[in-house]
């Protein structure tokens, strides 16, 4: 299937690593030219370098702080440069949810709630309110934005905080935007492998004093399909709402977690 995405533009946040990488080298061998942005600008050479070996095709590193509104607006005008204008935007740039539970008795939950609405929801906001004017010129976009399925499930204050503000977010804006061309909607991972997952199934271990194995076993037991999902399962997914081709949604959420959880979603 041709997803109509040769010669599109796109802006990935949060894109040297993780899910964010995947998603700019998923798009890059379909022929976007990416713009992948990081506050890191070691991990962003390394990023950039390697989907440009691997797709052979055109990708830009761009220093940006998401958190800041002026930091934003650089990014993007600086992106419209490179690019000569932008199709789809991959909001992911936010920090990876603790395992740790988070309640009432955490002393720091406060400020902790306060720093991830700056980042990961008014960042998203940020990037979007900068994109919008290009691909209203265009009558035609892509916001795709990364949350996770902390937004369904309690046991983390911050988490579902946050998240839940992601999916809000979206549907505003896709209501809001629908009408120039542009879809706007959400992917909610799960536990995902990348390049930080071994530090942190090690870290797990020591918490719940349990050997790796049993983290592992207990991981690929969380979801229906029994096996580990990896940050290129997501990235298909958000290559395949970049596409022209997905028109037909728009403001929902993607649950992406191999099948967490027993509840009837409807």
């Amino acid at each position: 299937m041709d997803l109509e995405l040769k010669n599109k533009r796109a802006i990935i946040t949060g894109g040297s690593r993780g899910i964010g990488k995947s998603i700019g080298m998923s798009l890059s061998k379909e022929g976007v030219e990416c713009v992948i942005v990081s506050r890191n600008n070691k991990s962003l050479e390394i990023a950039v370098n390697e989907i440009r070996n691997c797709s052979k095709n055109i990708c830009h590193g761009v220093i940006a702080d998401t958190g800041n509104n002026d930091s934003v607006k650089n990014m993007v005008n600086i992106s419209k440069e490179l690019m000569g204008g932008i199709d789809i935007l991959v909001n992911c740039a936010a920090k990876p949810l603790s395992p740790k539970k988070s309640g009432i008795e955490d002393k720091s939950i406060d400020e902790k709630i306060v720093e991830e609405i700056n980042v990961k929801v008014m960042g998203y906001l940020r990037c979007t309110r900068a994109v919008v004017p290009f691909m209203k010129a265009n009558g035609w976009g892509r916001i795709i934005n990364i949350s996770g399925l902390a937004y369904r499930s309690s046991g983390n204050i911050v988490g579902s905080i946050r998240n839940v503000s992601v999916s809000a977010l979206t549907k505003n804006l896709a209501d809001e935007l629908g009408p120039y061309g542009i879809n706007v909607t959400v992917i909610h991972p799960g536990f995902t492998i990348t390049e930080r997952t071994k530090n942190l199934v090690s870290s797990m271990a020591k918490e719940r004093k349990k050997t790796i194995d049993e983290i592992w076993d207990e991981i690929h037991q969380n979801n229906s399909t029994k096996k580990k999902i990896f940050a290129n399962d997501i990235a298909y997914i958000a290559t395949i709402l970049a596409s022209p081709k997905s028109i037909a949604i728009n403001g929902d959420g993607i649950a992406a977690g191999g099948g967490i959880g027993n509840a009837i979603y409807y």
